[in-house]
């Protein structure tokens, strides 16, 4: 309760100070990431499924709203109904996903992924192929950066809060026992396959709501956001930041995409020195950078402890 409440305290501070320490454009795609990285984690961290399509239900929903709102309909809207539509994706995909396990269903989000992702391609007419979909423009009640940004952090806010309420319930635990203990988990009558899609469907459609505000940040949707290579950086996303935590896959994005910003200026070839630090967070810090600053935070703690006993001990040998 103590470490949720201390990082709880440090989100809001960071959704304060974040636009004064990072472009606008910037921190609003972190937040979105965020959503994403954060439902994500429901299905990897807490149910144990790793998937490589969860770029399918972002692209779509970002198509789908920015559709809705080249077509007159109000932003209100759009949200919801391209929400919905990554909801009822999800249930048609993740039925028949999660009826393998591991490497299968690796396979099958992979397959399903770069389905509509062909599908995305082709069909210029209505997603403008490779060139994306563009000339999405923001309500006037948003198109300032100030006001896009204040809604982004509501609606980011309201998202943690839901997944939070999701992780903390029965639901949540019955997810952690089917992460260590599958097949208990069907021994004491849990049906695993249906609260796996529960969870693959709570995942992606989170993932759907943060796809549908994306369009906003640059006014179009770009075809690479639909890519399985989208899926790859959502993944490392949340790894990097760390599994073991709640927030932990928000620390991955904010890392992720302020190194990736930073060292594609410096060098054309960064993604090799991203590979680096990806392979040693694996190797090393299991947990994740959020495990590694609870770690560091813990021996602060033990530090200043040790620290005060021992000016204790002198206070009372001087009296």
């Amino acid at each position: 309760m103590i470490k949720n409440k201390y990082s709880f305290i440090a989100l809001i501070i960071f959704l304060f100070v974040g636009p004064f320490l990072f472009p606008n454009a910037t921190i609003a795609e972190m937040l979105i990431f965020g959503i994403v990285a954060i439902s994500t984690n429901i299905m990897l961290g807490y149910t144990g499924m790793l998937s490589f399509g969860q770029a399918l239900f972002f692209g779509t929903s970002a198509y789908i709203s920015g559709l809705m709102l080249l077509g007159g309909f109000p932003l209100f809207l759009a949200i919801p109904v391209a929400t919905l539509g990554s909801f009822i994706i999800s249930l048609f995909i993740g039925y028949f996903c999660v009826k393998r396990e591991g490497l299968y269903f690796i396979c099958l989000t992979f397959a399903f992924n770069q389905m509509f992702y062909f599908i995305a391609y082709v069909w210029h007419d209505v997603t403008g192929g490779e060139d994306g979909l563009v000339g999405v423009e923001r309500p006037a009640y948003i198109d300032t950066q100030l006001t896009f940004y204040i809604f982004t952090a509501i609606m980011f806010l309201f998202a943690v809060i839901a997944l939070y309420k999701i992780v903390t319930s029965p639901l949540g635990l019955i997810f952690k026992l089917i992460r260590e203990n599958a097949s208990r988990a069907e021994a004491i009558g849990y049906n695993v396959r249906f609260y796996k899609l529960i969870s693959f469907s709570i995942a992606s459609t989170f993932t759907g709501l943060a796809g549908s505000l994306y369009v906003l940040i640059h006014s179009m949707v770009p075809i690479d956001q639909i890519h399985w290579l989208k899926s790859g950086d959502i993944i490392f996303m949340t790894l990097f930041g760390g599994v073991g935590s709640f927030l932990g896959p928000l620390i991955g994005v904010v890392g992720y995409i302020w190194l990736s910003d930073t060292f594609s200026i410096i060098w054309a070839r960064w993604p090799l020195i991203m590979g680096v630090i990806f392979a040693i967070v694996v190797l090393y810090f299991r947990g994740g950078v959020s495990e590694l600053l609870e770690n560091l935070f813990k021996k602060y703690k033990s530090i200043s402890r040790k620290t005060e006993h021992e000016q204790d001990i002198k206070n009372t040998k001087l009296n």
